[in-house]
């Protein structure tokens, strides 16, 4: 029986279903299985305060008979404190089951609710990862802009240089201690598909600026013809 059966239950039938494998000893652990599952345990977790709060209300209500049975029997005098003690037994052993009830369901709803934790930790854990995803792609797209424009040579504007210092200002949790790291940092360490823009890679990028500027591609103060420059070296050649 998988969650899409139990889905077409009306309410007392799924509560039956609840109720039955709700002790452990006489539970089908495939039924069960199907009652926890993400799509149902929010439904099923329901059940079972319902299966709890109709316990208690019943113990209350009892509890509130016997006590006026109680004053009844004693005014009538010795008859009716037999007819009360005689009835002590029978009152017990239902308070006795009607107890066992309400524990197996408290045991049960326990357990709903630690497997409730634990999908929801798998869910905030999936959703974090996502937007940490996403973070990465934002900053990757910073450092890329902020490396086209170290190689183009361009003039930066001031909201060029607001939006390259998100990179530092922004941080993440890491580690067990989730102590922040930057962004920066996120691309240089442990983002490794990413190459940062660093000092060297910036000098390269202005020789080939300089370059590009040049005639013929030479660098334009070592343009024009060059003058020789002739030294007495025993050749004579001056």
């Amino acid at each position: 029986m998988d969650a899409g059966h139990l889905t077409r239950l009306d309410d007392a039938g799924y509560e039956q279903l609840v109720l039955d494998n709700a002790h452990p000893p006489a539970r089908d652990q495939e039924i069960w299985a199907a009652l926890i599952d993400p799509a149902l345990i929010d439904r099923t977790r329901d059940a079972l305060n319902t299966l709890f709060q109709r316990n208690s209300s019943v113990l209350r209500k009892r509890r509130e008979e016997r006590e006026q049975f109680r004053l009844e029997c004693f005014a009538r005098g010795q008859a009716g404190k037999e007819e009360w003690f005689a009835s002590k037994r029978e009152y017990d052993a239902w308070r006795h089951r009607a107890a066992n009830f309400s524990r197996t369901v408290q045991n049960a709803l326990a357990e709903i609710n630690r497997v409730k934790k634990e999908i929801n930790r798998s869910i905030n854990h999936q959703v974090a990862q996502n937007h940490r995803d996403r973070l990465r792609d934002l900053a990757l797209a910073v450092h890329k802009h902020q490396a086209a424009h170290a190689r183009s040579g361009g003039v930066a504007e001031q909201a060029d240089y607001e939006l390259w210092q998100a990179l530092d200002s922004i941080t993440v949790p890491i580690g067990p201690l989730s102590e922040p790291t930057s962004l920066r940092t996120m691309l240089d360490i442990y983002w490794t598909d990413v190459v940062p823009v660093d000092e060297a890679e910036e000098r390269r990028a202005r020789a080939e600026r300089t370059m590009r500027t040049a005639p013929a591609g030479q660098a334009a103060r070592f343009s024009g013809v060059p003058k020789a420059r002739h030294v007495d070296n025993g050749k004579h050649l001056a």
